[in-house]
């Protein structure tokens, strides 16, 4: 087994390899979302997302994601793309320059809540007012592998949820009131809590939101 260094390291690698399998909510999203609006998706991966709204019909889509292999694979398998690599906290974006933003099993990747809130705020300034931000992710779950390994890292980080894979890779889950914090900006339309299937094989309790951006934002 690789053990990795880094996180970027570890995403680079996983593109060779990994399926997402996260659920987009299709149907929810077309109902708010028009065809010809800007779309953005934050940390797109291989571009998985982007191509299903792109068959949809969407006109106007674009994506970035850190790691650069994730970039080119989503190239390699989806050329019609507009996708990029971007790595920094600034987001590339003029302000109000999205109907839409996308964050699929992000938040989970980022467990500082600094990090988070900064991400937060760069969509909101990037999206126009009442602009759409759909998320899915990870929330806490309260098996014995779980508790036991959130307990482990509470311990190193000092936060419970984080845990820590075998390979070095460091991820998230969320309490529901975490997501409600970080959401507070935003008229929420939709939060359901689901069950997913991760990308290693193993299911976990989560959600999808979607909300608008709260007037004066």
């Amino acid at each position: 087994m690789t053990v990795y260094h880094t996180q970027k390291d570890y995403w680079d690698d996983a593109a060779l390899e990994k399926e997402f399998t996260t659920p987009f909510q299709m149907e929810l999203f077309c109902r708010y979302v028009p065809y010809n609006a800007p779309v953005l998706d934050v940390g797109c991966g291989y571009g998985r997302t982007l191509n299903e709204l792109y068959e949809k019909g969407f006109q106007s889509l674009h994506g970035i994601d850190f790691s650069l292999k994730m970039i080119e694979r989503g190239l390699s398998l989806f050329p019609h793309l507009d996708i990029s690599q971007h790595s920094k906290p600034h987001l590339p974006y003029p302000d109000n320059s999205f109907d839409a933003v996308i964050l699929l099993a992000v938040l989970t990747c980022i467990t500082e809540d600094e990090a988070q809130e900064n991400l937060i705020q760069e969509i909101l300034r990037i999206l126009k007012p009442k602009g759409v931000l759909y998320i899915n992710d990870f929330l806490l779950n309260h098996d014995e592998r779980n508790r036991t390994r959130y307990q482990l890292s509470e311990k190193k980080y000092g936060c419970y949820g984080i845990f820590e894979l075998p390979e070095g890779a460091r991820l998230r889950h969320f309490e529901e009131s975490r997501i409600r914090e970080l959401t507070r900006s935003f008229e929420p339309c939709v939060f359901e809590k689901t069950v997913y299937k991760t990308m290693n094989g193993n299911t976990s309790n989560g959600f999808y939101f979607l909300g608008k951006k709260s007037v004066g934002r």
